[in-house]
């Protein structure tokens, strides 16, 4: 246990100073595997550059890799986590975060990879693999990732005309059906956007993990593997802002999507995005993403713009008007996209309000926040050793600019909110339960309730 900055007792950070646990085996061995695929990409890239930069871009190339194979070194060998020098609008913020860190050790211990917060370190990978491309230009904008979350995408095409398919049926009769049938889409749409969470190319370090069933003829059998299901607070919270907008008492109504994976899950989060602007549930959506490539399959702007071109331009009906509306939505300002630097640092949620006050209030327009994915996850509940059933609301520590829900597939060992002896028994029966991807939540908490619903 620790005391934070507001004096309350915290659980520790996880972290790989614990030999053996998920976070260890994290930067022991996934972390090692993402920058070598991150050198051999580069590597392979050689001529491109050439074709585009001359002889510039085979220097740049060079020089890249030289820095990463440094960083893979220091990573391997616990060197201490060292200050960004690139100059980047978000470096004086590392490096400040980076003192808080040397301060809370007092001296007695280096930050060092394997000695500190695993959150932390894991973020400032990502963030040092940006610093070697940003300082040599003029490859500097390259997107290391972009083989993969293309190919992720192609390689779901199946299941994304499938899901198209099914969703043309349901939007066809949007307008005509009865609000108990309009939450049994809901429910189907938001869980199928929950499972979307389980194509993460970062926990499978980049090795092909895209869908290639109908997302909706396997939701039945998933359904066993949501540990928490707080879906009905999730719709009665949608119903209740509809009403308050119906009256008057609200404008337009918003829900915002704090993205996380490009590819199959993206197009899950539009399909849900496009239901909830259809069905009259929201006036608008806005989507949150990283502004630079992160943890692997993280979406930008760029993946954000491609998923809807290559929608529109796709040899199928269904699929292609999909991609229209969407293209129109975005247009119209129905959709918006944004990027913050706080997304792509290791703050943990609880920071927010203190740290990007600009964003907080910009969250709590919304009258729904949708949290994608693990890394979101881990830093709404602080990457902490919290007991499996202290409440959700208690490891948000604080943060809740609006009603919000986390869709996670599990993929870090860490996970709030459940019924007393439900972790013992999935760990009886299921070791890695934490870590596999098999099991699920649609966890809920309202900052304008005292309880979590």
């Amino acid at each position: 246990m620790a005391a934070d900055q507001t004096g309350d007792v915290v659980p520790s950070s996880l972290s790989a100073k614990v030999v053996g646990s998920f976070a260890y085996l994290t930067v022991r061995d996934r972390l090692p595997t993402i920058l070598t695929k991150v050198i051999d990409t580069i590597h392979r890239n050689k001529n491109k550059f050439f074709e585009e930069y001359g002889e510039e871009g085979i220097q740049a190339e060079k020089q890249t890799i030289s820095l990463l194979s440094k960083l893979r070194n220091e990573l391997q060998t616990d060197k201490p986590i060292l200050a960004l020098t690139d100059g980047l609008e978000d470096a004086d913020s590392w490096n400040r975060y980076l003192q808080r860190q040397q301060g809370q050790c007092g001296g007695q211990e280096v930050v060092s990879w394997f000695k500190s917060p695993w959150l932390y370190v894991e973020c400032y990978m990502y963030r040092r693999i940006r610093e070697a491309l940003w300082l040599n230009p003029p490859i500097s904008g390259y997107d290391v990732f972009n083989e993969g979350k293309t190919r992720s995408f192609f390689e779901s095409q199946q299941a994304i005309m499938a899901l198209c398919t099914y969703f043309e049926a349901v939007d066809k009769k949007t307008e005509d059906i009865s609000e108990n049938q309009l939450r049994e889409y809901f429910n189907k749409l938001l869980q199928v956007c929950l499972w979307g969470n389980k194509c993460d190319l970062s926990i499978s370090a980049g090795v092909d993990n895209s869908q290639k069933i109908s997302p909706i003829d396997s939701l039945l059998a998933l359904q066993t593997f949501i540990l928490v299901d707080d879906s009905d607070a999730v719709w009665s919270t949608l119903i209740s802002a509809r009403q308050q907008r119906q009256s008057g008492k609200r404008s337009s109504g918003r829900v915002d999507f704090v993205l996380d994976n490009a590819g199959f899950e993206l197009v899950t989060d539009l399909v849900l995005a496009d239901f909830l602007v259809s069905s009259g549930l929201a006036g608008e959506v806005h989507f949150h993403g990283k502004s630079f490539p992160w943890f692997v399959s993280d979406v930008t702007a760029e993946d954000f713009q491609w998923t809807i071109r290559q929608t529109m331009a796709a040899n199928h009906r269904w699929m292609s008007q999909r991609g229209l509306r969407w293209q129109q939505y975005v247009k119209e300002g129905v959709w918006s996209y944004h990027d913050h630097p706080f997304w792509t640092q290791p703050n943990e949620f609880c920071d927010m309000a203190a740290d990007a006050p600009d964003l907080y209030a910009a969250l709590q327009v919304a009258d729904l926040l949708l949290f994608k994915g693990d890394l979101n996850y881990r830093k709404l509940a602080g990457d902490r050793d919290w007991d499996h059933t202290v409440d959700f609301d208690t490891a948000l520590r604080g943060f809740g600019p609006a009603p919000l829900c986390s869709l996670r597939t599990l993929k870090a060992n860490i996970q709030v909110g459940l019924q007393p002896g439900q972790g013992s028994k999935l760990s009886s029966q299921d070791p890695d339960w934490m870590t596999c991807g098999k099991y699920a939540v649609i966890q809920f908490y309202s900052p304008n309730s005292d309880r979590q619903d």
